[in-house]
C-alpha cells in the first residue's frame, strides 16, 4: 500500500512539474504540452493550430513518459485511461480554464475556449497503474514527417561570404 502511494505521489509531483510528456497511445509516442488538474493530466489538441493527439482514443489506454524539467531525462512512466471530455460541461470549463493559462502563443486570446469548443478535442488522462517500468536502452526513433520543415539549398554566395580572408589595413 505503501509503495502505491509514493507511486502516485511520484506520478503527481513529475507530472505536475514537467512541461511536456511523452504519450503513445495506438501509434507512435508524441511530445505533447499538458496541465495537471484534478488528479490527471489533460492536454488539448486535433484542432488548427493545435498539436496532434493521434492514437488518443476516447475509452483507450495511453503509455505517459514524464521527463524531468531540468535535465530531460526520462523520470517516471505510468499507464493513463484516456477520456475525452465534452464540452459544456462543468469538468471542461474547468480543464480548460487550467489549460488556458498554460497555453502559449494562441492567435485568438480570450477566444481560444470558444474555438477549442468547436474544433478540437480535450482529453483526461487518468493514471491507472502508478509506475511503469522504464525501459533500459534509448527511445530514441526517426522524427515524424512533417511539413514544418526549414531546410533548404545553402546560397550559392554562401560559402565565399564565410570564408574569405580578411584583408590586413
Amino acid at each position: 500500500m505503501t509503495e502505491e502511494l509514493l507511486g502516485s505521489a511520484l506520478v503527481e509531483e513529475a507530472t505536475k512539474k514537467s512541461g511536456l510528456v511523452w504519450v503513445r497511445g495506438t501509434g507512435p509516442a508524441r511530445a505533447l504540452w499538458h496541465v495537471w488538474h484534478d488528479g490527471a493530466a489533460h492536454v488539448v489538441g486535433d484542432g488548427p493550430g493545435e498539436q496532434p493527439l493521434p492514437g488518443l482514443v476516447d475509452g483507450g489506454t495511453a503509455e505517459v513518459t514524464v521527463r524531468s524539467k531540468d535535465k530531460g531525462g526520462r523520470l517516471v512512466a505510468w499507464t493513463a485511461a484516456v477520456r475525452e471530455i465534452a464540452p459544456g460541461t462543468e469538468e471542461w470549463d474547468a480543464a480548460v480554464a487550467e489549460l488556458k493559462g498554460k497555453r502559449l502563443n494562441a492567435p485568438d486570446g480570450e477566444a481560444m475556449p470558444e474555438r477549442w469548443a468547436r474544433e478540437c478535442r480535450v482529453v483526461r488522462l487518468d493514471p491507472r497503474s502508478s509506475t511503469t517500468e522504464l525501459p533500459d536502452g534509448s527511445l530514441a526513433a526517426v522524427p515524424l514527417p512533417t511539413s514544418a520543415n526549414t531546410r533548404r539549398p545553402v546560397p550559392a554566395g554562401l560559402p565565399k561570404l564565410l570564408f574569405r580572408k580578411k584583408k590586413r589595413s
